[in-house]
Order: structure tokens, then sequence, then C-alpha cells
């Protein structure tokens, strides 16, 4: 403790000295023509001495900075302005508001004064805790502490309000608290399954075939031919049916819907007679684009950003999409050797699109400048399941069984150098679906017929979790940071907690699960019957005696804590009027409770 001492103490002299030595020289210029007389140690500081010096002997006698010092108005405006002692109250405030600003312009770190950009700097490197820990230590600290520039640079890094300035908010402090409160009902609202259902059905529509969502609008066919859409977002039941476009020779019962797709901005439907047909979602009913197969239509892909379609026809692959004028034309058309069973189009492509189709045992990565790139082929072994994200593809390969020491696996491929980066799985089961653009990163989940739901890391190629639930199979899932959503052949839903490894609920339908959807806060589940002309159902195209219970249906949760209470109304008590007539089990007309 001594040493230190005089080593303190030996820094402070030699400092003296040199500061001795400019103030002599300094004497001697003010002591020719023109200058004033030398100025005492004792006397106050002129206005021609430079700041740091007054600072450096504040320091060496083991005080604070002067007052003066500290409070003293910036180089360039007059000392009037600063002392606001001109006319009247306005300028006072003016003032005393100049010299508030200027008591921050300085940050006392310790025996150091730091700029307060430079102190700012340092607070970047703090987390909330530490914030709120450093706002206690002074008045000044506490105004550095709690600067908007902080807080929202805290509140982007979690997630929060990313398509925000910094001007929008006038406390980001208090935005952050409430979009956690907010995380945390939503949270909760989703474990104890807390907040409105409702089922999203078109009777007219007879059977429904598929259905497809984005970003909580949903789209759906059926096998009357009729393609209708629901908007979630607003609860609004009353969606337009997009219109096919008919042709000279089109009269008569329309053929069944086989796929439906949509995106942001396009809808599209696939018909049994080959038939595809692009809606816009901003112009209208009518579509903007129709083009034909020979054959039946085996696998629908949409582009998740921009129009291109990619649809599968006997041994053939077509890609559509609108050239700069918005004219639709055919950018690829690739011949397969097999029936291709799954299609995608891998999303984020710069330039002509990209496609990736598995035809039975072959995987092909379609691109218009190797129309042929075979990914993966093993003869006997198909592909029963695929997905794919912006550099990678996953798909489950059905193996040779244990005798051959070929068990069923899911394989991941590089899209850019055609490696298989991991094999992952050891199952008897098939694997019946696949989820890796969805997944968080570095992870994938998959669901099998051995009933089991199995969550991968691939940075270890190994198992995290492994849930039991479907008894005849899962046939889809999909997963976020903390939960995972499975549907399987039964028609249960069910929802997990991952980390914990539990089921939080479950629901129940009479058909297979075949669609799941989610996001923070609302989860969209279709029930797809495989039946599609149900026995005992009339042929009568204008008669809808089929029951209720061979149809499907759309189930639509929602967990916002925004939610208004008279949204969570059942469908049947918020009817809207518009249809003159009831039919079936529309007795919504009947029971207005909407008015109560």
């Amino acid at each position: 403790m001594a040493g230190g001492s005089a080593e303190l103490e030996l820094f402070r002299r030699r400092w003296r000295e040199e500061l001795a030595g400019g103030g002599k020289r300094r004497r001697r210029e003010e002591a020719e023509p023109g200058g004033g007389e030398p100025r005492e140690a004792g006397e106050p500081k002129e206005p021609g001495e430079p700041g740091y010096l007054v600072l450096a002997r504040g320091l060496l006698d083991g005080g604070e900075a002067p007052a003066r010092c500290r409070s003293s108005p910036p180089p360039g405006r007059p000392a009037e302005e600063a002392a606001g002692d001109g006319g009247g109250d306005g300028d006072d405030l003016l003032g005393q508001l100049i010299r508030d600003l200027n008591e921050i312009n300085e940050v006392p770190f310790f025996d150091v004064q730091l700029p307060y950009e430079l102190a700012l700097k340092i607070f970047q490197y703090l987390g909330k805790a530490e914030l709120g820990r450093c706002a206690q230590v002074s008045r000044t600290w506490k105004i550095l502490a709690e600067d908007e520039v902080l807080w929202y640079r805290l509140c982007q890094q979690e997630g929060y309000l990313l398509d925000t300035s910094i001007s929008d908010h006038s406390c980001w402090k208090l935005a952050l608290k409430d979009c956690r409160a907010k995380e945390h009902t939503l949270r909760t609202n989703w474990k104890n399954r807390i907040g409105a259902v409702s089922q999203l059905q078109y009777e007219l529509g007879k059977v429904l075939c598929d259905v497809h969502s984005s970003d909580g609008v949903v789209i759906a066919g059926y096998t009357s031919g009729e393609v209708r859409l629901w908007d979630t977002r607003t609860w609004d039941y009353t969606a337009p049916i997009l219109e096919p476009m008919h042709g000279p020779g089109d009269a008569g019962p329309q053929p069944h819907v086989s796929f439906v797709r949509i995106n942001s901005s396009l809808a599209v439907a696939a018909y049994e007679d080959g038939t595809v047909s692009v809606w816009s979602l901003m112009t209208g009913r009518e579509p903007i684009h129709r083009y034909q197969h020979n054959q039946r239509i085996q696998a629908l892909a949409l582009g998740s950003e921009g129009a291109t379609v990619a649809t599968a026809s006997g041994f053939e692959v077509k890609v559509e999409s609108p050239d700069d004028k918005g004219f639709w034309q055919t950018t690829g058309t690739f011949e397969i050797q097999k029936l291709v069973n799954f299609l995608n189009l891998v999303p984020d492509v710069l330039g002509s699109p990209v496609a990736v189709a598995a035809a039975e045992d072959i995987v092909y990565v379609l691109k218009g400048e190797d129309p042929g790139k075979i990914l993966h082929s093993v003869y006997g072994q198909p592909v029963t399941c695929l997905d794919v994200s912006a550099h990678e593809a996953a798909f489950g390969v059905k193996g040779f069984g244990w005798l051959l020491n070929e068990p069923n696996q899911v394989l991941l491929y590089n899209l850019e150098t055609s490696q298989c980066l991991k094999k992952l799985g050891n199952s008897m089961g098939d694997f019946t679906c696949v989820n890796l653009q969805d997944s968080p990163p570095n992870m994938l989940v998959t669901g099998n017929k051995d009933r089991r739901v199995r969550v991968y890391d691939l940075r270890k190629s190994e198992s995290l979790c492994s849930l039991y639930a479907h008894r005849l199979g899962v046939s889809a899932v999909q997963m976020d940071d903390w939960k995972i959503v499975s549907g399987g052949e039964e028609g249960m839903v069910c929802v997990w907690d991952q980390r914990m490894g539990t089921k939080l609920w479950e629901t129940h339908a009479r058909h297979p699960v075949r669609y799941i959807w989610f996001n923070s806060h609302s989860l969209i589940t279709a029930n797809i019957p495989d039946e599609k002309t149900p026995r005992g159902s009339s042929i009568m195209d204008d008669d809808l005696t089929a029951h209720r219970k061979h149809r499907g249906i759309i189930y639509a949760y929602e967990f916002s804590v925004d939610q208004l209470a008279v949204e969570s109304v059942l469908p049947i008590c918020r009817s809207s009027y518009d249809e003159v007539t009831g039919y079936n089990y529309n007795i919504g007309l009947a029971v207005p409770y909407d008015n109560i």
C-alpha cells in the first residue's frame, strides 16, 4: 500500500513539474508587448486557459474537477448565452437547459471524466440487470443508463419491434418491458390452452382436399372444385372464394382440387384434370395465370417469397414465373426418370429458381443451368419425406431393414456442394414428415410411423428428445425454440414442451392431421379425410346431404393477449347475415347472439 502511494506521489510531482514548465512559457508570452499581467497560481482561470489544465490541477490536488470547469459553456458559445440572464423567463429556461446539458457532457468514471459518447459506447456492452445497477450509482450514471439508444439496442437484440426505428417510441425501456410481459402472457396461454378456437368450414365445398397458410391467411380446396380463403388475423369469415378460369369446354361439374399453396402475394390451386390456376391476393378473385398439364398433378410448390410456381405431372416438372413486365412464362421444364412424390422450391435464391424433387429413390436439384443434377440416389431406398431450407435439404430414406444393417434414416445434404452432411436417426419405422425450414437454427424435427416425434441437434448428430404420442404414426410436425406441435394419423394434435419433454395439451378430430402451422400467437391445424367420396353420400352435385363428419375440418387457435372478448364468441354465434337461406347445420341466422 505504501509503495503504491509513493508511486502516485512521484507521478504527481513529475506532472507538476511539466505543468510548471508550461506555465513559465505562458507567463513569458503574456509579459511581451500586448500581453497581460502574469496570473498568480491561486487566481481563477482566465477564459483563454485550456480547460484540461484546470482539470489536471484539480486531480493533482486530490479533488474533483473545479465546478467552474464542469459547468463552463462550451467553446464558441457566448458566456452571456450560457448564463441565461438576458431578458425574460424564456431566456432563463433556455439558459438552465443549456447548463443542464453541459453538466452531462462529461461523465465521471472513478477519477477521470469521459465524454458522453465514449461512456455510452462502454455501456452498450451491459445487459438489462447491469444497466439497472449502474442507474443506482449517481444521477449522471442514471441518465446514461436510461439512454434510449441503449434500450432500443436491447429491444432489437431480443427480437422485439424489429421493423421500427428509434423515434417510434418515447421510452424504449418501457417498450421492452411491455414486450417481455406480452411474451410471458402468450407462453402462459399456450401452455394452459387459454384463447379462442374457431372452425373454418365451407359447407358448399363438400369434402376438404388440401389446406395451406401463410402468415395467418388460410387457403382450402374442396371436392366441389372451389377454393376458399380466410384471414385469421382479422377473423374475417366472409373471405372471398377464388373463382377458376373457365375454358370454352368447361361446362359441367368442376374437377376436384388436388393441391393448394399460398404466400404473401399469390394463391395457387392444382386440379385433378391437370389445370393450375394462379391468383393475386391484391387484384381480386379472377386468376391472373392458368396453364395445363396433360396428366394428373402429383406435386405442387410455391416459393415462400416472390412469384414462382413449380408443378410435377407424370415425368415432367414445370417451373413458371413472371418476367419483368409481369407476363407469366415457363422458366424451366425438366424431364424426370420416375414419378415425383415430393417437390419444394429453395427459398431465398437469387436469379433463376431452384427446385428439389424426390422421385421414388432419387433426389434431384433442378436448376436452369444444370437440369438433371442428382443429389442422392440409392436403388431400393425410396424417399418418404422432404423439406428444404436456403442451403440444405433434409429427407427421410427407407432402408433395407435390420438384416442388411440399413435402418431408416434422415439424410441432410448441402445444396451447394451436393455432399451429405449428416445421417440422423436409426429407426425401424418410416420417417413420415420432416421440418427443417421452420425449425430453429441447427435444429431438425421429424415424425415417424413408430409413433414418435424426434428432435435432432445438427451440430451433434444426435436426438435431443423422443416423444411418444400418436398410436397410428405422426403425420405433421413443427417446432420453435420452446414448443413442438405434432399431428397424427388418428386425428390428434399434441402440444409439447420441448425442454421438459412433457405434453401440455391435446385435441382430437375424426380425420388425419395433414397440416400444422403456428407462430407466436396462433395455431392452424387441418384434419383432411383420405376418402374424398364417402360412402352414403349423394352423387348429385347440388345435394348437401353428406354428413359433416365426412368433410374434414380446419381449426384456428388464437392465444394473443390483445384479443377482444367479443372475438372469443363461437363462430356459430357470429353470423354476418350475408347468406339468404340456411342449409344443413348453419343455424347462425337463427341464433343472432352477436347483437346481445
